[in-house]
């Protein structure tokens, strides 16, 4: 449903429209790219909030994470996620979860 025919349907139901901005890295042909060399709660809200959101408006079809490997982020500050551990993160949270198509890259030193 375009964005604008959800407008009129939660205001004709009484409801006031929350708008709120959310943007990732990159998005081209349904595709969005989220580099994420951060802190770990960061890849966290990509992983299961941005992509998801982005997916379920329809605005893209697969979500992409570059997220550096263990020995990359042994060389940088404390705190960063790193591609093994989000990965984990993912798998041991089941099928399903997150509920969009994903791509997890890592990168090496």
């Amino acid at each position: 449903m375009p964005a604008a025919e959800q407008k009129k349907e939660i205001e004709s139901a009484g409801e006031a429209p929350i708008f709120s901005y959310n943007q990732t890295d990159f998005v081209k042909d349904r595709v969005a790219v989220e580099v994420q060399f951060g802190k770990y709660s960061f890849v966290a809200y990509d992983l299961f909030v941005k992509h998801l959101a982005f997916y379920v408006g329809d605005y893209i079809d697969v979500g992409i994470e570059i997220l550096p490997m263990k020995s990359l982020q042994a060389q940088m500050s404390s705190g960063v996620a790193y591609y093994e551990g989000e990965l984990y993160n993912v798998v041991r949270q089941g099928r399903g979860v997150p509920a969009v198509p994903l791509v997890i890259i890592g990168i090496a030193p």
